[in-house]
């Protein structure tokens, strides 16, 4: 395994961040291309993926994507993965050590969708691309019971924003939802954006305003699909939100569970003290992580059918 150095990997993180906003707003020395690839890199150095875990490429009805397949996975049992990056970086490639640990622990095989990102493709284009990708899932003669969303920041919103849209086209819900510290609210007005700004280095109020001016062209921040908690959620299934104490998004992740709870959605909140964005990805380096882990396959497990 090898060793991160957290303060290190979260300083690292905030640098490529502002490479990458630069990038997506034409600025800097660094083609957009470049960053995707240097930040997919930066993942896969520092999350290698975990023994026993094979990758497929599919074609998703139309969108490009990846099966992570746990070595001895309960037949029919699926994840469905969506990444995060802030609709502008992030591939499956880049977060095989993540879905890899998850699918290897739930026994699992994991579809993660390459949706389109931004500035090329605006909102509402990865929203519709998660939504294309299940319903493929589900043509595959794959049971909704059998099926747990998950993502983590961009994708942790679209775990709720995506199911909001299935709904909508009146494709049957999947078992469970895990949204893992979501950017849930584009308009940014909770409050810890404001008292954690500088607390957490990865995530920051200003990186996020020009990452959501930008994947959302000329939407308004407070569309129910790029900001779930302004959505009709009534109907959805069980949900899981795990945010970390230090976040900024921390407060728009506690409107997002009370406006769930609010329309009847089973939900339940896990607020990690003192973690950072996404702490997950440090699981076998941080005890709080392998904890994180563990709960959200848990609850994962909790929702499914018996193996």
């Amino acid at each position: 395994m090898v060793s991160i150095d957290v303060p290190a990997f979260y300083e690292e993180w905030a640098i490529r961040s502002g490479g990458v906003f630069d990038a997506a707003a034409g600025k800097g020395p660094d083609t957009l291309e470049d960053i995707r690839l240097a930040y997919r890199k930066f993942f896969q150095d520092s999350f290698p993926v975990p023994d026993g875990v094979t990758f497929d490429q599919v074609n998703a009805g139309g969108v490009a994507a990846e099966y992570a397949i746990a070595a001895d996975p309960v037949p029919g049992r699926h994840l469905f993965y969506l990444h995060g990056g802030a609709y502008i970086v992030g591939d499956p490639q880049g977060y095989r050590g993540l879905v890899g640990t998850l699918v290897r622990r739930l026994r699992a095989r994991a579809l993660v969708p390459d949706y389109r990102l931004a500035p090329e493709a605006v909102f509402p284009a990865a929203v519709d691309d998660a939504v294309a990708a299940y319903r493929w899932l589900l043509e595959q003669e794959v049971a909704p019971e059998n099926v747990v969303f998950a993502g983590d920041s961009a994708g942790g919103a679209m775990a709720v924003s995506a199911l909001v849209a299935a709904r909508d086209q009146g494709l049957p819900m999947p078992a469970a939802t895990i949204a893992i510290s979501p950017w849930a609210n584009l308009e940014h007005t909770g409050a810890t954006m404001f008292t954690l700004d500088a607390v957490d280095p990865s995530v920051g109020r200003e990186g996020l305003r020009r990452a959501a001016e930008v994947f959302l062209g000329s939407a308004p921040r407070n569309s129910p699909l790029a900001s779930p908690v302004f959505a009709d959620t009534r109907g959805l299934p069980p949900v899981l939100i795990q945010i970390g104490g230090h976040e900024v998004m921390l407060s728009d992740a506690i409107r997002l569970a009370a406006k769930l709870a609010e329309d009847a959605v089973p939900t339940r909140l896990d607020v990690a003290p003192g973690m950072g964005h996404v702490w997950h990805l440090l699981a076998g380096h941080l005890p709080a992580a392998d904890k994180a882990v563990a709960d959200a396959v848990a609850f994962a497990e909790e929702h499914l059918p018996a193996a």
